[in-house]
């Protein structure tokens, strides 16, 4: 059986930090109050609203003058209209509201709904209603939950504990923006009506939206996985608002949860054998995934690497040794990975390679034998190879660094290697190396304009079957004609999409997805014999894909002569005519963006904004020249290379300049504080998440396994030392004088990468300034939100701010 799906752990940690600071998961602070012009347009818009909706009417609540003072019973007539709440057959209860009062059915209908608490001796229906009885009346009215959005009030002593709760989820929902309260000042018409136009989210609610909900929702089944015979399916659903596992029969519809996680999802899974599957969880985004084995049926579930303060990755499942499994452990030591041979059965785990403290990668050969490591100090990297397991690891050939020499897998007869390469060459190139002669012997496939990325293997046939790069989209280089022929069958079987094979069996079974920029993606199961195609799960079927945005490819020059490329979506049947944009980049940042289908994209494209992804200088996938190009310029050429872009739609008349915003998580985030810092003309509004402030803080707390990339980081990025005068200039947290414009920051309390006082300081640097930043903190999450809840707070409060400060 050829599984394409196994993925390949010879990566150095060289590479894998090309994705170290990428993930999140996004969003960020508010640097300024909105101008006297934009509260006016809400205020506005909120009282025509609310009467075209029958919620005011103007008699009876007093809507008429909107400068006075509303009264505690006015405001019971409104909410009462807006929640539909029927009135108690009895209206008695308050001494001082009589049964025939025009306002006693609404108070009465709050009082049993519990949404107000007077007692027998009044409700004073005719005094002023407070800001702290708003707070309170709105937050249970609406439900408004502890979004993680840090409010602090310079006044918030002066607020009566009853409402000190309540006043702090008005704020968390962006009903609020003042630093100060000011719990006891009387409410007017006019501003209760804003409050509660916000509070409905009238403000982003548009005819016909497919809801925010739809887009972020946890998908209704992926990540299918042939079991090594073909007979059975794992794959994953949701189950208590977590990503679980679920096995089935391989043509069956009945199907068994095999997980029960509450807390966190399951981050992957593997199949060991055709009777049992591994995988990884870790503890509220701390990322020490710890590695678990359970049976098919759920039963003999066992952590496999119970040790605390421990990272485990998979080495090798040792498909050809069904009760043993290779794993890279930092049990030993924080900064560097041993291999540990573990019986999957038991769980005894033998130290099969103990690192010196130098090697970053480890690759098996085509017997589950250990016989190439990869040293490196972060710059200078060593291929290091052995003929078998009782010899000694001698080095083959040094690589600094820019340049990459990566064994991806053996050849047949375990003689030779298959590595990507960009050796005396720009971009990366699939070669065949002899150890032997310490020479490569053969390029077997190059692209003139970007990098060879990933291969297609088959351990069955010792071959490469297809080479894969990506131009604007994924492009194949074919070196089997079955592979060629099966793949040119599929993709005819379903037109208009690409496809990505995921495994076979040897009787002839497919598994594949489909994909587009507008669908998340199609699971299929293809009998190649027959050309019978069954589909097994639509990853979202909510998605409605004549509603969702198209993702152009798009060229366009840098100020100093480069080709850059990137993205641009549109939102759907808009004219590209002066459109509000959301400029995206890519975190990283030595990775790239690709084409296809993304939830946040795709929201935002369908809330009236156009996005603009940039694989500024600095991105991977086009040559070391661009990579290197990007060296010690954060903050400097890379954003140049984003206010381009930005410049670029401007002069075509796509954007309208007033009306940007940036937003990023991870190296975007840095990208969207550097924006906001450094070109602070450009940007109308700025959403950090998870994003670096201080370069210097930054470096000074990596994650200990990251210690040997260090030197890398220092080259890339800059030495504390040596170019402390770079590092300051370029750390958005010792230039907040120069930020303008809103900014938002999101931060997960537990990140191993971008830790919390990154966030931290940026929001007490601006407060101390009197900005008033809103802050969402989420104590049970890292590197990017992976809970739902977590996720759909992030984007309710995003889709507020950004229509805030750029559709107002």
């Amino acid at each position: 059986m050829n599984k394409f799906s196994k993925r390949i752990y010879a990566l150095t940690l060289t590479m894998a930090m090309s994705m170290a600071l990428i993930q999140p998961a996004v969003q960020a602070a508010e640097a300024v109050k909105p101008t006297a012009a934009v509260s006016e347009s809400i205020a506005s818009k909120a009282t025509q609203t609310l009467q075209q909706l029958g919620y005011i009417d103007g008699t009876t609540d007093g809507m008429k003058e909107v400068a006075a003072p509303i009264t505690r019973a006015e405001a019971a007539i409104i909410l009462q209209r807006v929640l539909e709440l029927d009135a108690p057959p009895v209206l008695t209860g308050f001494a001082d509201v009589h049964p025939h009062d025009v306002s006693a059915p609404a108070i009465y209908a709050l009082k049993q709904g519990g949404l107000i608490q007077g007692n027998v001796k009044g409700y004073a229906p005719d005094a002023p209603l407070t800001r702290a009885q708003m707070a309170s009346l709105f937050t249970r009215a609406f439900e408004l939950k502890d979004n993680g959005i840090q409010v602090v009030y310079s006044d918030a002593d002066q607020i009566p504990a009853v409402h000190a709760t309540d006043a702090i989820r008005v704020k968390q929902h962006f009903i609020m923006e003042s630093s100060t309260f000011n719990a006891k000042q009387a409410v007017t018409h006019g501003e209760f009506a804003s409050a509660l136009y916000l509070a409905l989210g009238l403000d982003v609610k548009k005819e016909g939206l497919t809801p925010l909900e739809d887009f972020f929702k946890q998908p209704a089944q992926a990540g299918f996985q042939m079991s090594p015979d073909g007979k059975n399916l794992a794959y994953m659903e949701p189950w208590n608002n977590q990503m679980n596992i679920v096995v089935k029969e391989n043509g069956q519809d009945k199907s068994v949860r095999i997980t029960s996680e509450t807390d966190r999802s399951i981050a992957g899974f593997a199949w060991a054998t055709n009777e049992k599957l591994l995988y990884f969880k870790d503890a509220a985004g701390d990322e020490n995934y710890h590695l678990y084995v359970t049976d098919i049926n759920g039963k003999n579930s066992k952590d496999l690497t119970p040790y605390s303060n421990t990272r485990a990755m998979l080495i090798d499942s040792l498909e050809n040794i069904p009760d043993e499994i290779l794993v890279g452990m930092n049990k030993r030591d924080p900064k560097i990975f041993d291999v540990y041979r573990i019986n999957i059965n038991t769980g005894e785990a033998v130290l099969a390679a103990e690192n010196p403290g130098n090697i970053t990668g480890w690759m098996t050969d085509h017997e589950g034998k250990i016989r190439v490591a990869i040293s490196s100090d972060g710059n200078v990297s060593s291929l290091m190879y052995r003929e078998a397991e009782n010899q000694p690891f001698k080095p083959l050939l040094t690589t600094k660094m820019g340049d990459t020499f990566v064994p991806v897998m053996f050849t047949g007869d375990n003689k030779n290697l298959y590595a990507v390469s960009n050796l005396d060459q720009d971009k990366m190139a699939i070669v065949e190396y002899s150890p032997a002669t310490k020479q490569v012997t053969k390029t077997l496939f190059e692209n003139k304009d970007v990098d060879v990325s990933n291969i297609i293997p088959s351990k069955e046939k010792g071959k490469i079957l297809a080479a894969v790069y990506v131009t604007d989209k994924v492009n194949y280089e074919y070196f089997d004609n079955g592979f060629k022929t099966l793949m040119q069958d599929i993709q005819a079987k379903v037109p208009g999409k690409e496809v990505s094979i995921l495994s076979t069996s040897d009787n002839g079974q497919v598994l594949f997805i489909s994909y587009s920029d507008k669908a998340m993606g199609t699971y299929y199961f293809y009998d190649s014999k027959t050309g019978k195609l069954d589909k097994l799960a639509d990853t979202a079927p909510w998605i409605d894909e004549s509603k969702m945005a198209d993702m152009k490819p798009v060229t366009y020059k840098s100020r100093d002569g480069l080709d850059l490329h990137g993205y641009l979506t549109l939102p759907p049947g808009a004219k590209a005519s002066e459109l509000p944009l959301v400029v995206l980049p890519h975190g990283g940042p030595w990775a790239r963006d690709t084409w296809g289908y993304s939830p946040e994209i795709q929201f935002l494209a369908s809330r009236g904004y156009a996005v603009l992804q940039v694989n500024f200088r600095g991105s991977a996938g086009y040559g070391k020249k661009f990579l290197d190009a990007g060296n010690k310029q954060w903050g400097k050429a890379m954003q140049d290379d984003l206010t381009d872009g930005v410049n670029w739609l401007v002069k075509e008349g796509t954007v309208d300049p007033k009306r940007v915003a940036i937003y990023g998580g991870s190296y975007g985030g840095y990208a969207a504080l550097a924006g906001l810092a450094f070109t602070p003309e450009v940007y109308a509004a700025g959403i950090s998440y998870v994003g670096p402030s201080n370069i210097f803080t930054l470096l000074n707390s990596l994650p200990p396994y990251w210690e040997s990339e260090r030197n890398m980081f220092y080259e890339r990025v800059g030495d504390p030392v040596k170019d402390k005068e770079l590092l300051t200039a370029i750390s958005p947290l010792f230039h907040v004088d120069q930020m303008k414009a809103p900014l938002f920051v999101v931060q997960g309390a537990n990140d191993p990468r971008v830790k919390q006082a990154e966030s931290d300081q940026i929001v007490e640097a601006l407060r101390k300034r009197g900005v008033d930043v809103p802050y969402m903190l989420k104590t049970n999450e890292g590197h990017g939100f992976a809970n739902v809840d977590n996720q759909l707070d992030l984007y309710r409060a995003m889709e507020k701010f950004l229509s805030r400060h750029l559709m107002q």
